[in-house]
């Protein structure tokens, strides 16, 4: 069986503080920038794997959440738990200082893990926890 992740969804409230991280920050392409009414869905992936992107979306958009769902969906990103993403990069360090130089929220600074990766976080403009690995 060949399966492959072509996108993932990650919520996001301002489309322009989303760019900002995520394009000029991360060094993502734009790949689609779709709007409808006062939503934009913005398509984001690394340069060189255009098969693998990330769906920034409007996270109230679903017709099907009601009011209640859509304010307990904006309290978990508010706090943080609501979404998150694991990236991994060759040089933790030079991506860490360039996001953080961005005034990135840095949740954590690169660090040596008990499981044996070295990572760091930081939280995206939405909120989302945004987790980045020393590949091998």
């Amino acid at each position: 069986m060949d399966v492959t992740i072509n996108a993932s969804f990650l919520p996001h409230l301002d489309p322009e503080a989303s760019l900002a991280f995520y394009r000029d920050a991360l060094g993502f392409e734009v790949r689609k920038d779709v709007g409808y009414e006062d939503m934009r869905w913005i398509t984001v992936g690394p340069p060189g794997q255009p098969d693998t992107s990330i769906v920034l979306y409007p996270p109230t958009a679903d017709p099907g959440i009601t009011e209640e769902e859509g304010k307990v969906i904006t309290e978990m990103m508010a706090k943080g738990t609501f979404a998150s993403l694991l990236l991994a990069t060759p040089d933790l360090d030079a991506v860490f200082e360039r996001l953080q130089a961005s005034n990135g929220e840095v949740m954590q600074e690169p660090t040596d893990q008990d499981w044996g990766a070295r990572d760091c976080a930081f939280r995206d403009p939405a909120g989302n926890t945004i987790r980045i690995q020393q590949a091998s």
